[in-house]
């Protein structure tokens, strides 16, 4: 997609766009997973569970298979070695947050047992605290770093 762009302008812009719509999608995972956190045992909560289970998916996913390659890629074209380095440890981070998104994702589409869910729900909180951390990290020393680098 960014690869027909001319200028590093366009080329690394297209890459905002990019985290500007992926940072919008962890917004919606946030006011779902807090709106159901607030009432796990309300008669909305199978509907707004499935809705986390989209979201989430969708979230990791796009992260997975268009943002962090994208960040790799504008590290490298910046020859940014350290910035990269400090992006493949933190990447080790997201991959053990992303086994437990989906594993919470599997769980929750195969069961009507809600049992567990309040539990699961302060687990996966937890894990997408220090998943955002990781990616907020990633973000900076891939992208914003190399921003006074671009044409004006």
């Amino acid at each position: 997609m960014l690869e027909n762009c001319t200028s590093a302008k366009e080329r690394w812009g297209g890459v905002s766009d990019i985290i500007d719509r992926w940072l919008q999608e962890r917004q919606q995972l946030l006011v779902n997973y807090c709106a159901l956190s607030d009432n796990p045992d309300g008669d909305q909560a199978p509907a707004q569970l499935q809705r986390i289970c989209e979201i989430l998916v969708d979230y990791v996913s796009a992260g997975h298979f268009e943002v962090y390659d994208q960040l790799v890629k504008e590290g490298q074209e910046f020859g940014d070695k350290s910035g990269l380095k400090e992006a493949a440890s933190l990447f080790e981070n997201i991959d053990n947050t992303t086994e437990f998104a989906l594993d919470f994702n599997d769980k929750y589409l195969a069961t009507d047992d809600l049992d567990s869910l309040v539990r699961d729900l302060s687990r996966l909180g937890e894990v997408l605290a220090s998943r955002f951390e990781a990616e907020d990290r990633i973000i900076e020393v891939l992208h914003y770093a190399h921003q006074d680098k671009l044409p004006g």
